[in-house]
């Protein structure tokens, strides 16, 4: 349990401080009372989570064959996969963005926004997009250095990066005039900073990057790709869920939009020890699984279900406190009123069992079983979401749309842990009996 909560903890505060940067961000553009200007960056945050998401999943498989090799003894092999990871996921962001910026206008249109909104959308996309290479770069290099162990650069790379944010926000959303703009343009001077020191870390202090090689290369594609394909498939869960939770909460206005675009950015923030958590624990059980210990392998999973809970409740019952002055702060009106108030007392308690979907994810991710951690995420998101949004929004309005969204988290929560804790008994019951 130490372990996981040092860990969690090292690679969650730097997690936590960039997602308190985002929301902050909103927090500043809220403060113009142009709802159009919240519902527009919300918009747009969206499609970029879905391009990051696909980093995140190649940073997953970097992780665990850089951590498995190490757990191994084969350091040359975790430096290969190290510079390999680096390389396949920089040059598909740069692909990715030189795709979206030109169709950013139709992107703003898939997610169902509108008019000056979807205007809006598209301009802060224009700014954000051609930094996805970087972005890559930072997230990956942050990635590797938990895989060695380094949990505190590891934090210190998102950290430092934040800190910028939090300077530039307020002066270039509001002192400046810029608006949307500004809160653009400071996440993409953020992003340069995290790549710059990630990767002087990981050269200068542990010579974790070498020159690549062509065989090296193509030796390390195909175990990186196994882990990467349905990696990607997985991190791109999410930003579906949240695409089909706009879509059911588009009918109910621009006030709702912005509401959930509010409690995305607050639940990103105030659960970031759980993100952080399922970042942690790959690595722990990815050493632990290349070693065969899988008691520590159990032990690791049961102590991050007991951390799930813990943090969870006393989550719950902070935002439930906090619904009133966070709702004036935004200055949401009508339905997003409503949005609000569902999320902090309903949808927040969901992470019980949302956040066992997360380290089940990763469980199954450095136990070989990449697939089901893909399955797992998309029927929550792919298969859940949509109806049960549009079932209680037709009831509620947009706050059943809102807590739709929290009971797909429950049942596919729910059911995703019980699967890997049976993965782990079954290899758990395969090493005794070697």
């Amino acid at each position: 349990m130490r372990h996981v909560v040092v860990m969690t903890a090292s690679g969650s505060v730097g997690l936590s401080f960039m997602f308190l940067v985002d929301f902050l961000a909103l927090f500043w553009v809220g403060q113009l009372d142009d709802t159009r200007m919240l519902a527009g960056l919300g918009y747009a945050a969206m499609m970029t989570f879905l391009m990051i998401s696909v980093a995140l999943g190649m940073m997953i498989a970097g992780v665990v064959l850089v951590a498995r090799s190490l757990g191994q003894g084969k350091a040359e092999q975790a430096r290969d996969f190290a510079s390999a990871s680096m390389i396949f996921t920089t040059a598909t962001q740069a692909v990715l963005a030189l795709i979206a910026v030109p169709l950013r206008h139709e992107l703003m249109a898939l997610t169902g926004a509108e008019g000056e909104v979807a205007e809006i959308g598209a301009h802060v996309l224009s700014i954000t997009l051609p930094s996805l290479p970087i972005i890559a770069l930072g997230m990956n290099a942050s990635g590797l250095l938990r895989a060695v162990g380094d949990a505190w650069r590891s934090m210190l790379v998102t950290l430092i990066a934040g800190l910028s944010v939090l300077v530039l926000d307020p002066i270039l959303i509001l002192w400046a005039g810029w608006g949307v703009t500004g809160a653009a343009a400071s996440l993409v001077f953020s992003r340069v900073i995290m790549a710059g020191l990630g990767l002087y870390w990981l050269i200068r202090t542990h010579d974790l990057l070498k020159r690549p090689s062509l065989p090296a290369l193509r030796g390390a594609a195909r175990p990186y790709f196994g882990i990467a394909l349905p990696g990607i498939a997985t991190q791109a869960s999410p930003p579906a869920g949240q695409w089909m939770l706009a879509l059911a909460m588009a009918p109910y206005g621009p006030e709702a939009i912005a509401a959930m675009a509010v409690a995305m950015r607050l639940m990103m923030l105030v659960f970031g020890g759980i993100y952080g958590l399922s970042g942690a624990i790959g690595g722990i059980i990815g050493q632990n699984f290349g070693a065969k210990r899988l008691d520590r392998v159990r032990r690791a999973y049961l102590d991050s279900m007991i951390f799930c809970t813990i943090y969870t409740l006393v989550a719950w019952l902070a935002l439930m406190a906090l619904t009133g002055p966070l709702t004036r702060a935004f200055n949401l009106e009508g339905e997003g009123v409503a949005v609000m108030r569902a999320f902090t007392t309903i949808v927040t308690l969901s992470f019980l069992l949302n956040g066992m979907l997360f380290v089940a994810g990763a469980a199954f991710n450095n136990l070989g079983k990449p697939m089901w951690a893909t399955l797992s995420a998309w029927f929550r998101d792919g298969v859940l979401v949509l109806p049960l949004a549009l079932g209680l929004g037709a009831v509620w309005g947009a706050a059943g749309a809102m807590i739709g969204y929290g009971l797909a988290a429950v049942i596919a929560g729910g059911a995703a842990g019980w699967v890997a804790w049976r993965l782990i008994d079954r290899l758990q019951g395969q090493v005794d009996a070697a």
